[in-house]
C-alpha cells in the first residue's frame, strides 16, 4: 500500500508542477518577453546568457540570478544523483518486468534507454573523478510501480521529463564550456528518452515549443519521495 501511495503522490506531484509551470508560461507576449524556458534551454544548448526581455531601447536584458551551485563539480554530482536515480529505476525495472508484460518493441528500447542511462553514471563519475571531485554514490530507492507495467512506464516518463528539465535548470550555471557540451549531449538523449515515453503513455510525444527548466528544490520535491536513503 505504501508503494501504491508514493506513485500516486509522485504523479500528483508531476501533474502539479506542470499545471503551474503551464500558467506561468507566456509565450511572445505583447511585451515581447522569450518565455524563461525557451530562454534557459538556449542557454544550456548553446552556451550564451539566458534573457529576460527587452529594454526599451530593444536590446537584450541578461539574467542575473544567483547560482544555487559553489562549481561545477556540484552540478556534476546534482546530474549524477539524477542519473543513478534513473539508471536503477531501469536497472530494477527490467529485472521485474519481461517483453510479454508490454507491446511489441517497448523493452527492448527499455533496455537500450537503461544503457544509456548507466553510460551517463559512468561517464559522470569519471569526470567528477577527472576534476578532482568526489562522485555521489547510488542510494537505496522506493519507485512504488509494485508489478504494474503501466505504474513502471508512467513513472518512467515523469523520471525522465523531470530529468530534462532538471539539467536545462542547472546547465546555464555550467562555467567550464567543455562541460556545457558534454551536458547538452546528455540532455539531447534524455529529452529522446522522454519524447519516446510520453508516446508510449499516450502523451504529446513534444508538447512545448520549450522546455521548462526547474530549480533544484523543485526537482527534489518532486523526485526527493523515491529516494529512501
Amino acid at each position: 500500500m505504501q508503494s501504491g501511495r508514493l506513485h500516486e503522490r509522485f504523479l500528483a506531484e508531476i501533474a502539479t508542477e506542470r499545471r503551474r509551470l503551464s500558467s506561468r508560461r507566456g509565450f511572445l507576449t505583447g511585451s515581447a518577453k522569450l518565455a524563461g524556458g525557451g530562454a534557459l534551454a538556449l542557454a544550456f544548448a548553446g552556451g550564451v546568457r539566458p534573457l529576460v526581455g527587452l529594454a526599451q531601447d530593444g536590446s537584450p536584458v541578461p539574467a542575473t540570478a544567483e547560482s544555487p551551485f559553489p562549481d561545477d563539480i556540484a552540478i556534476l554530482n546534482y546530474a549524477l544523483t539524477l542519473e543513478h536515480l534513473e539508471s536503477t529505476f531501469y536497472r530494477e525495472g527490467l529485472e521485474t518486468f519481461a517483453a510479454a508484460d508490454f507491446e511489441d518493441g517497448v523493452f527492448d528500447n527499455l533496455t537500450l534507454v537503461a544503457e544509456h542511462e548507466a553510460a551517463h553514471v559512468e561517464a559522470l563519475t569519471a569526470t567528477i573523478t577527472d576534476l578532482g571531485g568526489t562522485p555521489v554514490e547510488e542510494a537505496e530507492y522506493d519507485f512504488g510501480y509494485g508489478d504494474d507495467p503501466e505504474a513502471f512506464l508512467e513513472v518512467a516518463a515523469a523520471l525522465e521529463n523531470t530529468g530534462v528539465s532538471a539539467y536545462d535548470g542547472a546547465g546555464q550555471y555550467i562555467q567550464n564550456v567543455d562541460l556545457l557540451a558534454v551536458a547538452g549531449q546528455i540532455v539531447a538523449v534524455e529529452a529522446r528518452h522522454a519524447s519516446y515515453l510520453n508516446l508510449v503513455n499516450g502523451e504529446i510525444p513534444f508538447p512545448d515549443a520549450f522546455e521548462t527548466p526547474l530549480t533544484p528544490d523543485e526537482v527534489l520535491e518532486i523526485a526527493g519521495p523515491f529516494i529512501v536513503s
